[in-house]
């Protein structure tokens, strides 16, 4: 039975001071990234790859890419997350599972792999098309944190060419946001949020 956690996105703020004391498995963050990985995405080519800075050692690779932001070190983790530009490259795999697994006819797996070969043609569209989705995966990473108790911080502020560079980012990957995860140490500050009426339009 689904249930609905209404809660989680009215709780959740971007932590700046996390506990230093507090740890998360790396079987803690996988079950994140686990549900982070239930995104929608076009074709479902799951247009994302996480970068997870866990240990002390890739902490302090990061920190002065991060413009020395502390939360770097004191969170439990940072999540780099990597949008895919050559998303199309997973389609083969990708709808060969389905297939294989009934989800898919041979029929339909040609049509779309013809769609997603004529879409991906298009340079501008690999880029648009993996900063959307993996902005997707992005949030729900965010909100599976939350649910769990966490506390999150996306970071845009970066030195992107110099990140790539220190951790051997393919270049297919473009690195788009960090995301630290963590104890809360100190509860942010509650913030003013537009109302439906001035942020939606019905037609």
């Amino acid at each position: 039975m689904i249930q609905t956690h209404t809660d989680i996105f009215f709780d959740r703020r971007s932590v700046k001071e996390y506990d230093p004391e507090f740890k998360l498995a790396q079987e803690q963050l996988s079950e994140l990234i686990r549900q982070a990985n239930q995104a929608p995405s076009a074709w479902n080519l799951q247009h994302w790859k996480y970068l997870v800075i866990h240990s002390d050692g890739a902490k302090e690779k990061l920190l002065p890419l991060a413009f020395y932001q502390q939360q770097i070190m004191d969170s439990s983790a940072t999540v780099i997350i990597l949008a895919d530009r050559e998303g199309h490259k997973q389609a083969e795999p990708i709808f060969s599972q389905d297939v294989a697994e009934g989800r898919m006819t041979e029929e339909i797996k040609e049509l779309l792999t013809k769609q997603v070969d004529s879409a991906y043609a298009k340079p501008e569209y690999r880029f648009e098309s993996g900063v959307l989705n993996a902005s997707l995966a992005a949030m729900q990473l965010m909100n599976a944190a939350t649910l769990a108790g966490l506390g999150t911080c996306p970071i845009g502020g970066f030195k992107r060419t110099e990140l790539i560079k220190q951790f051997n980012i393919e270049e297919r990957y473009l690195p788009l946001m960090l995301i630290t995860i963590g104890k809360t140490l100190k509860e942010p500050r509650e913030t003013s949020r537009l109302t439906v009426e001035e942020t939606a339009t019905f037609l």
